[in-house]
């Protein structure tokens, strides 16, 4: 049912909101500014601030506009006299202890004390006593704290308790003696930690990898996409250009609302991932490996003519079907779209992304929205059923949107190996040694009928999960550790069964990568091309190219063997035993040393202009920040010109 609208006035404009509204939240929808510190838009009320004190008409004080609910005929002054004298004397009072350090403050020049001070603050005090100092507590690695700045907006302590849904921040003592604290001495453990350096209105928190590194007018904001999980976050890369380079180097990561995505959050690996971009295994020259097994440094030129007729050579040696080209579920489209098409031009089929699946047995149709619904309709479901997926760490994000749905009385349950250390409330939490075994368990309770469920008997918890998801509309989501089950195809073909079997549930997958949704786009597949068309004779996958059926050469676009396939040892044994391995990589690890035989530098995805797709399906447009560090450059220039050398050609 839809809120009553209720007419009022602002300042002389007239508007009309839902009741219930509070007066900051309606003057915010006419564009007029009322200052704040404790109100955030996401957080609950709290109203301790007072900085945001404004006139009503025929009420003898100043209220607080984000505690005050609009009323019929109401007429609010937010410049008046009455409201200026109030928020000048609350500035006045919230600058007593906060000391005069901007010129060492990492906040100083984006920081809300300082630009409403501006406006609303005094040019002298009357305040003459000693200021008070305020011991600052170790959080842990990323966030830095400087607590005697501290305003006490408690904006980080109702983070903690109402999104990260950990209660690691809490007010201690009382009146002016008051303090943020841990309680105990103890670090920030929330994956979304790092959102409390964005929402604190002052210096007291600030971020630690890049404390005293940059001046805020030094920075360029760009636009971009973290690409660390699957829901494709928005964010702000704040870069600053060195004297004598060409390149910028990020300085910080921060979020970009996006009310569908990610609200006005991120996870702190998205955040600090930036860090290791400048990391001494960067990789920023083309190598080349000699015959006696030593690696130089060698032009763009040579080394890309070389990879190109030991390519050749293959082909006309051992035919198309001895080549193999495997991509990563986080390279851009473009770069997904020429690997398969440098692959099918040389009539190779042998082409895929999915590194960490482990069944192949069936063929999966084309699917470019795994989830099966918006991000943001996950917090509508009356029930959430999670089969293998730590979600809170997996996508720390879509954990945030379960989590509201949780505390809109939805019912979450979980099915997984081990017990999930959750942010939410679960109602059933089942601790399965056969994941398999528990969703065929399930699906029989729900009426499926099929002959590998005669022998099942069904477990009384999973009849108490069926009994939900039957009274229920919501969601079903297979996790990571579900879809890199050695048994994965069954485990979806029965949750795709009892998807049907159940009014109102919708089966969602939570990919790898974050971009896997492209890859399939692009073609990246060995038995679908780029339009969505079944390949009669499909290539090899994944696992058969680098487990039982492995090639005489291999081109590696944008992951590491040893770290991003399923199975690591006949990874390495596969790539060991074939003639030419070309690695396109931003970073370069030992074990690339010692199976590769070219290594050509490609630009991170700050540095390099891309389309993403994350799990629902949704396109998202990178442009790059940067000119690449050193000779890097783009992966799908690298793969253009491979695909363009007169000797493939010929």
């Amino acid at each position: 049912m839809e809120s009553a609208m209720v007419d009022l006035e602002i300042d002389g404009k007239k508007v009309s909101v839902p009741a219930g509204t509070s007066v900051i939240a309606a003057a915010d929808k006419l564009d007029i500014y009322i200052p704040r510190y404790c109100y955030h838009k996401n957080l609950s009320v709290a109203a301790n601030c007072r900085m945001c004190l404004v006139e009503v008409e025929n009420i003898g004080k100043p209220l607080p506009a984000c505690a005050t609910p609009v009323a019929a005929d109401m007429k609010v002054f937010t410049q008046s006299a009455k409201a200026l004298q109030a928020q000048r004397t609350v500035m006045e009072f919230l600058l007593i202890n906060h000391p005069l350090d901007c010129p060492i403050c990492d906040q100083a020049g984006m920081c809300e004390l300082q630009d409403i001070a501006m406006g609303y603050g005094r040019c002298y005090s009357y305040f003459n006593e000693k200021k008070q100092a305020t011991y600052s507590e170790d959080l842990g690695p990323l966030v830095e704290t400087w607590m005697t700045r501290c305003i006490k907006c408690t904006r980080c302590v109702r983070f903690g308790e109402e999104v990260a849904g950990m209660r690691e921040l809490g007010v201690v003592n009382r009146g002016t003696h008051s303090e943020i604290s841990t309680y105990l001495e103890d670090c920030v453990d929330s994956e979304l930690s790092g959102n409390i350096i964005d929402i604190c209105p002052v210096g007291a928190l600030t971020a630690k990898p890049s404390r005293y590194q940059a001046r805020n007018y030094e920075l360029l904001e760009v636009l971009g996409v973290a690409l660390h999980d699957c829901v494709g976050s928005n964010v702000y890369w704040h870069m600053r250009r060195f004297q004598h380079k060409q390149e910028r180097h990020v300085m910080a990561t921060v979020p970009r609302e996006n009310v569908d995505i990610n609200e006005t959050w991120i996870s702190d690996r998205d955040r600090f991932a930036y860090c290791g971009l400048q990391h001494d295994s960067r990789l920023l020259t083309p190598k080349l490996k000699s015959a006696s097994g030593e690696w130089r440094d060698v032009t763009w030129e040579r080394g890309l003519a070389e990879a190109a007729d030991k390519l050749k050579a293959i082909l006309q040696n051992y035919g198309a079907n001895q080549l193999a080209f495997i991509g990563s579920p986080n390279s851009s489209t473009e770069a997904l779209y020429l690997l398969q098409k440098l692959s099918r031009g040389l009539g190779c089929d042998n082409v895929d992304h999915r590194l960490k699946q482990q069944d192949f047995s069936a063929t999966e149709p084309l699917d470019v929205a795994p989830l099966g619904m918006r991000l943001n309709d996950l917090e509508n479901q009356q029930s959430v059923l999670l089969i293998g997926s730590d979600v809170r760490y997996e996508q720390p994000l879509l954990s945030h949107r379960i989590r509201k749905a949780s505390l809109n009385n939805a019912v979450i349950m979980s099915i997984n190996v081990k017990r999930l250390n959750a942010n939410f409330n679960i109602a059933n939490q089942i601790i399965a040694t056969d994941i398999l075994s528990s969703v065929m368990q399930l699906a029989k309770a729900l009426g499926v009928n099929h002959s590998l469920l005669d022998r099942v008997v069904v477990d009384e918890e999973l009849e108490s999960v069926a009994t939900v998801l039957r009274d229920s509309e919501g969601a079903i989501l297979l996790g990571l550790y579900a879809l890199e089950h050695p048994q994965a195809m069954l485990i979806k073909w029965f949750a795709h069964q009892i998807e049907r079997a159940v009014k109102g549930q919708t089966l969602g997958c939570l990919t790898h990568g974050a971009n896997s949704s492209g890859a399939r786009i692009a073609g990246a597949l060995p038995h679908i091309d780029c339009s969505g068309a079944f390949i009669e004779t499909p290539g090899l996958t994944v696992g058969e190219l680098l487990g039982d059926k492995p090639v005489k050469a291999y081109l590696l676009l944008d992951f590491e063997a040893e770290n991003d396939v399923a199975k690591t040892a006949k990874a390495i044994k596969a790539l060991d035993q074939a003639a030419i391995v070309i690695c396109l990589s931003s970073f370069v690890t030992d074990s690339m040393h010692q199976y590769a035989d070219f290594i050509f530098p490609i630009a991170p995805y700050t540095e390099c202009s891309g389309t993403y797709y994350n799990v629902e399906g949704r396109k998202q447009v990178v442009s790059a920040s940067s000119v690449p560090m050193g000779d890097a450059k783009p992966a799908w220039k690298v793969l253009r010109v491979i695909s363009h050398f007169k000797s493939i050609e010929n």
